[in-house]
């Protein structure tokens, strides 16, 4: 047992409440040539939040003084949830009790009170940790007082900035503070400006507000870029003895167009037995990013590359990511290959890895795959010949997940189209392709496969778990399933397979997409993890990420091991369980940053296309109705847009929840889920990123 472990089960047993820490290190008996070191541990369990100190300087398990650890998540309104570390029920906290607590900091909570069918309701009483030191915001000078809005609506106090610290900031520039002082009481944060980033009109300046927001670094250390070099030429020098020579095979990479890092490409081989091989390389990354160097510590930082609408900024430098790892067309590159035998159905009968040194044929995009597979265009006959054959097996492989039960979430995604200077000129529905689907399906099956390998052998890993809805969370589902003429099946326990179900029903329906986006919020949320917890939307009793190590830390720290382990057959690496799980803590942490980035910049970007078409009418339909007003998603570009309900002038319009409508109180006009109608664009905020629509004529609209 561990002396972490051994001081927490002294305090679950004590009977006598909290204990002074000479009693903790009595019971542990800790001599004391120890005692200091005993106490530098309890104040880092302190620190973290495992044990708190109460009066008298006695200690304590949170749970035992009725306290709380945990994130803190404010709303617009600007009170705030804990989720809590135990997984229990959201804590809720009014405004007035949050202290100095800010979005995302990890802190200690006190519940005060329990009423009936609410959560319980807390204050925070410490910050464990908090969430970020600098806050992106428009500075502003008001009465020769300065102050920075944040653009965070979730930070809801301005922080005030002396005269010495403004960094020649001008009224309405987007700037970035350095947070010296949280506040206290009634006084409020004080920061001073680290950065300006200029007007919000100027190119650009728009997505490096998003990026700087969500603490996205956009530049490497001169340190990292130099050893990024150094590992660029030992491990180009050193391919390994046990590398593959696999060039004689036809290799080839499907991506977007504008993709510059390739970390997976496929290979087809029909073998005698009239299955086929298929190979998955994947860029070994883990050759020339070694464990605890500067690249790899910074690429730990980072977590994952950020995609925003302009730009791609990559967890490691270009000369790893784009250059030497990335498998290029034409250039030789060391991989690791997953080959597996697969029939028609899908079905892998075998499988093995190797280190290879492999040559892609094709970089090609999805587009010139979904151009084969329609017959519309050639690229050549063998490449043609291997394109329908993979996509063959995919089907199999994607009908065998079907079976199981996999849950098929397809909800749209905006693709912003930009001119030269990064202005947006056109707003589309990014397609989902068959070519799509053939790549998600092997790299789907290609993580399925190594996560068995690693479970079966008992290989620490960090594993991409996603547990099971909470029970609340499906009850609710049904009721609003209900009130739309719906039901969801698996009264006692709902599978992915009941979902998919209800999916299935709805499609190419109005209310499809609504009920596309409540299920997937009614879901837990996907994450990393020591521990093999499963993954419910795949049905799958195993699974992690490999296939993506040039973006993703996860997949990285997974090819170490299966090089060493599964390659070279070397014992598994001893992890210590803390060191794993903040690993998988951290990267997790860093993937929902930079998922709600790229929505952010994409959101943004769509406010400023729509700047262009102020006072312009569209046709849209209703996607999404509530008290306040109803949503309207436009048919000719891919944007939605708010009818505030006071701008309804007509009548008084109230909720009715059970049909998903507003009906008028006098003349019962409804405005209903799915409904046609016709705006004008009145008002856009970018900074916000919100758009206001006004109804041009209601009478328009057919149902």
């Amino acid at each position: 047992m561990t002396d972490e472990a051994r001081v927490l089960q002294v305090l679950a047993e004590a009977t006598r409440g909290p204990m002074k820490p000479k009693e903790i290190a009595q019971a542990l008996r800790i001599s004391t040539p120890d005692y200091r070191r005993f106490k530098r541990l309890l104040t880092g369990l302190e620190a973290a939040g495992k044990v708190y100190r109460v009066k008298g300087h006695r200690y304590g398990l949170p749970g035992s003084l009725e306290l709380t650890p945990g994130v803190i998540s404010l709303t617009r309104a600007g009170d705030g949830f804990i989720r809590a570390d135990t997984g229990d029920t959201d804590l809720f906290v009014p405004s007035s009790n949050l202290g100095t607590a800010m979005e995302g900091d990890r802190v200690v909570a006190r519940i005060e009170a329990r009423p009936r069918g609410r959560n319980p309701v807390a204050r925070v009483i410490k910050v464990l940790e908090r969430a970020r030191d600098t806050v992106v915001g428009t500075f502003h000078t008001v009465r020769r007082v300065n102050h920075v809005v944040p653009m965070d609506s979730r930070l809801t106090q301005p922080i005030l900035i002396a005269d010495g610290d403004t960094a020649g900031a001008c009224d309405g520039d987007v700037v970035v503070v350095r947070i010296e002082s949280y506040g206290e009481g009634r006084l409020g944060p004080v920061g001073a400006v680290s950065e300006v980033l200029g007007p919000i009109s100027d190119p650009g300046v728009d997505v490096l507000a998003v990026g700087h927001g969500f603490g996205i670094s956009f530049d490497f250390p001169a340190s990292v870029s130099e050893a990024a070099e150094r590992a660029t030429r030992v491990g180009l020098a050193e391919p390994g003895a046990g590398r593959v020579d696999r060039r004689d095979l036809l290799v080839f990479t499907i991506d977007p167009a504008d993709a510059k890092d390739h970390d997976d490409a496929l290979s087809i081989v029909p073998s005698s037995s009239g299955r086929f091989e298929v190979g998955v390389h994947i860029a070994d990354v883990s050759h020339f990013v070694r464990e605890g160097d500067p690249v790899d510590i910074e690429a730990l930082e980072r977590g994952t590359s950020v995609y925003l609408v302009d730009r791609t900024i990559p967890m490691l430098p270009e000369v790893l990511s784009a250059n030497v790892c990335s498998l290029h067309e034409g250039e030789d590159r060391f991989a690791i290959s997953l080959f597996m035998e697969l029939d028609k159905n899908g079905t892998v009968h075998a499988h093995r890895y190797e280190e290879t040194n492999i040559r892609c044929a094709h970089s090609l995009s999805y587009e010139d795959v979904q151009e084969v597979l329609d017959e519309k265009a050639q690229i050549s006959p063998v490449v043609d010949d291997a394109i329908r054959k993979l996509d063959e097996v995919a089907r199999g492989v994607r009908a065998r997940r079907a079976e199981r039960g996999s849950l098929d979430l397809d909800l749209p995604e905006a693709k912003v189209i930009l001119d030269e200077r990064g202005v947006p000129i056109d707003i589309r529905r990014r397609d989902r392709l068959a070519s799509h689907r053939l790549i998600e399906d092997f790299m789907i099956l290609a993580n399925e496969v190594v996560a068995t390998d690693m479970e079966t052998r008992k290989i620490p890993t960090l594993y991409r778990v996603h547990e099971p809805p909470a029970e609340d969370r499906m009850e609710d589902l049904r009721e609003l399933l209900g009130r739309i003429g719906h039901g969801l099946a698996g009264r006692n326990s709902v599978t992915p397979g009941d979902l998919q179900q209800l999916l299935d029903s709805v499609a190419g329906r109005p209310e499809a997409e609504l009920v596309s986006s409540v299920v997937l919020r009614s879901l837990s949320k996907a994450r990393y993890d020591p521990r093999n917890l499963g993954h419910f939307g795949l049905a799958s009793p195993a699974y992690l990420h490999f296939t993506s190590p040039i973006r993703r830390y996860p997949d990285l720290v997974v090819h170490r091991e299966v090089v060493a382990s599964l390659v070279r057959g070397n014992p598994p690496r001893e992890w210590d369980a803390d060191e794993l799980r903040s690993v998988a803590e951290r990267t997790s942490s860093r993937e929902v940053s930079a998922a709600e980035a790229e929505r952010a910049s994409i959101a943004m970007k769509k406010v400023e296309f729509m700047e262009q078409h102020l006072g312009d009418e569209f046709d849209g339909r209703i996607s999404g109705v509530t008290a306040f007003g109803f949503f309207v998603t436009l048919e000719k570009y891919f944007v939605d847009g708010l009818v505030h309900v006071n701008s309804l002038r007509d009548d008084f319009y109230r909720l009715q929840q059970e049909a998903y409508a507003l009906v008028g109180d006098r003349g019962r006009r409804r405005y209903r889920l799915g409904d046609r109608v016709r705006v004008q664009v009145v008002r856009v905020d970018k900074e916000a990123r919100h758009v206001d629509f006004l109804l041009a004529d209601a009478q328009a609209r057919t149902n």
